[in-house]
């Protein structure tokens, strides 16, 4: 699956590896994680610096309550595993906004 085709992906795989990690480190709840894959506008990038082991991308979008968030993330099968999520920093945000 390509990161820029995630139209038929069908849910996301929270487990006790990530489920509430980006709540204790950055205050972004899950919930708002997956918000930003529903709202446009949406920003895909492929992350091929942090690529080692598996294929990994990240998201510039919007959570439903406007909070600009980078999400980081893999594919894995038909469902999304979000590694990291925070909130956009200047330069991100100035990406999102020129996009």
């Amino acid at each position: 699956m390509e990161v820029e085709d995630l139209s038929d992906f069908e849910g996301f795989d929270w487990d006790r590896g990530n489920r509430d990690k980006n709540l204790v480190r950055h205050d972004v709840q899950d919930a708002e994680c997956e918000e930003v894959f529903f709202n446009t506008p949406l920003l895909l990038f492929d992350d091929n610096a942090h690529s080692k082991s598996e294929r990994r991308h990240f998201a510039l979008g919007l959570t439903n309550g406007g909070r600009p968030l980078m999400v980081v993330f893999t594919v894995r099968k038909k469902l999304i595993r979000v590694i990291s999520a925070r909130d956009m920093n200047r330069r991100e945000r100035k990406v999102f906004i020129e996009s």
